[in-house]
């Protein structure tokens, strides 16, 4: 290329792509001049697709500007075009291309577990991966609702909540029996089949079989009254009795739909909300709203489809998912769900009856939700432009970092860091840093903070030197006067970092609220007047920091009250830990065990076991 010719772009390196692309399904990817990734897309056939874009005409106003940035594509074949929009989906969701629909909020839902692996098992809630052995049944839209229905389960089927370790302990009924919340397997109250058979029942409950239950419980009530076991009769009364109450809790919930998700979106000004109902076993496990990025002016289709292929990237999919809006390529996301689930799953846009209720109860949420969003949002910015104003910025602030430490006398020392902006308190990008310098230990809160800060930033310039994420904070609050702001500021300096805006937030005048005195570098400090709503914010920035730090200190020395010199074993994790500590009582009791007396421990092996005792005998 001779000096001073452009690169071209657009039509003309689309065209030039298309020359050596077949009809094979796969993935392409679009890069602008600096090869960032614009777009991620699927085809079924790559040459026929691509093809489209080298059009000169006859665009949106968004595939138009994503053509006219394309300066190169990428090609990635697949065997099938399931296997495409997965790739699609994946590298979606890890390069969050501009123009590309994306789901921002990815946390996992929590389910109730029934082990199986335990002769009394217990009911719990479980969050993450299903690799414990049992039944899961899920998931609920919040950790509210699981308790909700886990309280209803204690009340109706009598199931222990305890942990196993806590269970082969225990020498008498705890409270949970004596207010008839459990029936007391831990101290032999209820036989392994009677146990057995409340599970059973628990698990026809949680399947939507709640009749049957009843109708069983009903006949066990009269069995007993014929045999005048009436204080037998007079708990099953009472379990039947507290089952109607759930029953009649639940006469909000679907009559004709046993298993769905019910996806309903709203778009509205560019922005999206989509609102996820979960019924299992006829009844609504709750609610959850999103909020995806619409990639600079996706239509419904393309975000609908996006979001149910993200949505379901970890998730096990339902039988039937009810849309308010069809998909673009229904077949094909069927077909992805259906690979997923390990079974069949429909996705219907329905007309009429209650799952058209159901959808038009969804999409009403959706609505109002996302009323709710935009104008929380406008008053965001305004507070984001209320602080470019009062700390002379350039430019609102698209993210703020908050930074706060926590101790107790130098103990435990945990530094936080909370992060806000636009969309208000992100809290996936919260971080913790456990202080492991001098500094925690001397109390010295200008050491911690610029231990902290160091941390921080290193990893930064070390995973984007360039600085061309979003990770970039463009103000920095720290908890502190002068001498914080100092010592951050020398951070920032040795590190070539003196970019970006930092203020100290000092309690002021008899540390009250709304006293905050300001500080910056190399500047007299000042204060805002009371009622201003940007000092409010502040102020509710400060407490955020000062919450997390605290819960992460706490959350420290928690876990060094329970530590024990098992910890420090090789090999010795949680489960073996439990048990060894179940069967003793006590650490000092493990480490004056003989060889033979630890393998008697259930998971103890006669080489766990040396090791166990020569661990305890070298430490005299």
């Amino acid at each position: 290329m001779t000096q001073g010719q452009e690169t071209p772009l657009g039509h003309e390196v689309i065209q030039k792509a298309v020359k050596g692309l077949d009809g094979s399904p796969g993935v392409y990817r679009m890069l602008n001049a600096a090869s960032e990734v614009l777009y991620v897309g699927k085809a079924r056939n790559l040459r026929a697709r691509v093809s489209n874009y080298a059009r000169p005409s006859g665009h949106s106003g968004r595939i138009a500007r994503m053509i006219s940035e394309t300066a190169s594509m990428m090609f990635l074949t697949t065997r099938t075009e399931t296997e495409a929009l997965l790739l699609e989906q994946n590298l979606i969701k890890q390069l969050k291309p501009r123009y590309n629909v994306l789901l921002r909020d990815d946390k996992s839902f929590p389910n109730i577990l029934i082990p199986t692996d335990h002769p009394f098992p217990m009911i719990r809630k479980h969050r993450g991966k299903r690799s414990d052995k049992g039944h899961y049944y899920g998931p609920f839209a919040s950790a509210g609702a699981v308790n909700r229905t886990l309280n209803q389960l204690q009340r109706v089927f009598l199931l222990r909540t305890c942990t196993d370790a806590v269970f082969s302990g225990r020498t008498r009924p705890c409270l949970l029996y004596q207010i008839k919340r459990c029936a007391g397997p831990c101290v032999e109250k209820v036989g392994a089949e009677d146990y057995a058979a409340l599970v059973a029942d628990a698990r026809r409950f949680l399947e939507g079989r709640s009749t049957d239950v009843q109708a069983n419980l009903a006949a066990e009530m009269s069995k007993a009254s014929e045999a005048m076991e009436f204080e037998r009769a007079a708990a099953l009364r009472d379990r039947i009795k507290a089952l109607t109450a759930v029953q009649s809790a639940q006469g909000i919930n679907p009559r004709g739909v046993a298993e769905a998700d019910v996806v309903a979106l709203h778009l509205e000004g560019g922005q999206a909300c989509v609102q996820v109902f979960f019924i299992r076993a006829n009844q609504s496990w709750g609610n959850r709203d999103f909020y995806p990025r619409t990639g600079a002016g996706a239509e419904e289709a393309e975000i609908m489809e996006a979001f149910l292929t993200q949505f379901y990237d970890d998730k096990i999919p339902p039988r039937l998912i009810l849309l308010s809006h069809p998909v673009e390529n229904e077949d094909l996301v069927t077909a992805a769900l259906s690979e997923r689930a390990g079974r069949k799953v429909e996705i219907a846009v329905p007309q009429r009856g209650e799952k058209a209720e159901l959808v038009e109860n969804a999409a009403r949420n959706a609505r109002e939700s996302l009323a709710r969003k935009q104008s929380e949002s406008a008053t965001q910015n305004r507070l984001l432009e209320g602080i470019a104003e009062a700390f002379g910025l350039e430019s609102p602030p698209r993210r703020i970092e908050v930074y706060d430490n926590s101790h107790i006398q130098g103990s435990n020392a945990v530094g936080g860091m909370i992060v806000a902006g636009p969309e208000g308190f992100l809290k996936s990008q919260y971080r913790k840093f456990n202080i492991k310098g001098e500094a925690g230990a001397n109390s010295d809160d200008f050491g911690m903070m610029r231990e902290v800060l160091t941390r921080r930033f290193e990893r930064l310039l070390k995973e984007d030197p360039n600085r061309e994420s979003e990770a970039w904070p463009d103000l920095l609050l720290i908890d502190g006067g002068a001498g914080q702001v100092s010592t951050v500021a020398a951070v920032m300096a040795e590190m070539g970092v003196d970019d970006i805006a930092m203020v100290g937030v000092a309690k002021g005048v008899d540390r009250d609220h709304g006293k905050e005195e300001f500080h910056r570098a190399g500047q007299p400090p000042f204060a805002l007047r009371m009622n201003d709503p940007v000092l409010y914010f502040i102020q509710r920035l400060r407490d955020e920091a000062h919450r997390w730090a605290i819960g992460a200190h706490r959350a420290k020395r928690a876990k060094a009250v329970s530590a024990t010199p098992l910890d420090e074993i090789p090999g010795v994790g949680a489960a073996r830990k439990r048990a060894l500590l179940a069967h003793f009582g006590s650490a000092k009791a493990v480490s004056r065990a003989g060889v033979p007396d630890l393998m008697a421990v259930d998971g103890i092996s006669e080489p766990m076991a040396r090791k166990i005792s020569d661990f305890f005998s070298a430490r005299g």
